[in-house]
């Protein structure tokens, strides 16, 4: 009887809330404001399609959950604000548990940039109002029934009729659940403190320690480019001996790179889940399609996000923009996630080389194949290779 009952108020409920004033009819209901989200948004709204866009957040500039870091590749293919950049990086020196002996490596490239991402993200949502998205800030999306997709906002419960939902938030992806979609299970946590850096004549730097007391399954880092320092941890949250934040703070009191530098007392904090199990198998449904963490679009042995978000998303806006054109959800079937993840094997093979340095003793003899010509050469062609995120 209860669940009768409850049924029953459930379905009364929807179908007052089907007849109310607050509604809106849409080409597509793309969900989380982040890079991925706001570049499909973006893409989709160029095309001449109508998007809303929805964002739990009240501010773009609020919580920021990743470091920033944009490769090469993404700096070369996509037109990424200059102000909005840290100077270019070409310097990487990685750290065996014991901080002796560490492997330096250089390239004559500019390999990274850090990106200032709450200016970032609002540059790039000013991009999409004007390419004629309805961005919907403080939104948060609650559910779906029938093809009607629910938001609620302060002015309370929105209805949204969209004839193609997108999945843009994040690793523990609400639409994923909704659609019946693949969702990340293998996840790792990561913690990073951020603030102002005090340039000392040092060419801007990347110090990753591998130290799987410190960081399990992963790497703790320090990145100094001249206008900002970032030290944080990341690693499988089951394996940390004290915790995430005891980690950090234990890296943080001997962390290479930080020579000369005074913590202020006010720091910027950022903490999420990384997915690093490649991207999911299913990840398009008639109904939709996720993208960025949600669609596990992460390097699975770097943890790198932004390249891939962006790829994938401006990928998913063409599948769907050919849906919207023929009339046909069928479209949605070359949005193949089993067929991008196939491109990961590789990458996914090293994901579990990385996950077996349980030990210190394990991690510093990975050290001595690292210090070897091949092992160089192999650090080179995943720190500063050509590639990009895999697209068909």
């Amino acid at each position: 009887m209860i669940v009768a009952t409850t049924k029953t108020a459930g379905n009364a409920r929807w179908v007052a809330l089907v007849a109310s004033e607050r509604n809106a009819d849409v080409d597509v209901l793309v969900v989380g404001a982040g890079l991925a989200g706001l570049h499909c948004a973006t893409q989709l709204a160029r095309s001449g399609r109508q998007v809303m866009l929805a964002e739990r957040r009240s501010t773009l500039t609020g919580t920021v959950r990743t470091t920033g870091i944009f490769v090469r590749r993404t700096l070369e293919d996509f037109a990424l604000p200059e102000e909005h950049l840290g100077p270019a990086i070409r310097r990487m020196v990685l750290y065996p548990p014991g901080l002796t002996g560490p492997v330096e490596l250089t390239s004559d490239r500019d390999e990274y940039r850090v990106g200032d991402m709450g200016p970032l993200y609002v540059a790039a949502a000013q991009d999409a109002v004007r390419a004629g998205v309805d961005l919907r800030l403080a939104t948060r999306f609650t559910g779906q029934r029938e093809g009607v997709y629910l938001l609620e906002d302060a002015a309370g419960p929105l209805l949204v009729r969209a004839r193609f939902v997108v999945g843009a938030d994040g690793a523990r992806s609400r639409v994923a659940r909704e659609l019946g979609l693949s969702r990340n299970r293998h996840l790792l946590v990561g913690a990073e403190e951020v603030f102002a850096d005090r340039p000392d004549g040092s060419d801007p730097a990347f110090h990753c320690v591998i130290d799987p007391r410190l960081a399990p399954g992963y790497l703790a880092w320090v990145l100094r480019d001249g206008e900002h320092v970032h030290v944080g941890t990341a690693g499988h949250a089951h394996r940390f001996p004290k915790g995430l934040y005891s980690a950090l703070r234990s890296f943080r009191e001997r962390a290479p790179g930080l020579e000369g530098v005074e913590r202020p007392d006010q720091v910027e904090k950022r903490a999420g889940p990384i997915p690093v199990g490649g991207v999911l198998p299913r990840i398009a449904s008639p109904a939709g399609l996720l993208v960025g963490d949600a669609a596990g679009a992460v390097s699975p042995l770097t943890a790198g996000g932004l390249d891939p978000c962006l790829r994938l998303s401006g990928h998913a806006a063409e599948i769907l923009d050919a849906a919207l054109r023929s009339g046909r959800a069928a479209k949605l079937q070359a949005y193949d996630g089993r067929a991008l993840r196939a491109r990961f094997r590789k990458r996914l093979l090293l994901r579990k080389g990385l996950d077996g340095l349980r030990t210190p003793a394990l991690a510093s003899s990975a050290f001595t194949v690292l210090r070897t010509p091949p092992g160089q050469a192999l650090a080179r062609r995943i720190l500063f290779g050509t590639g990009s995120f895999p697209l068909p």
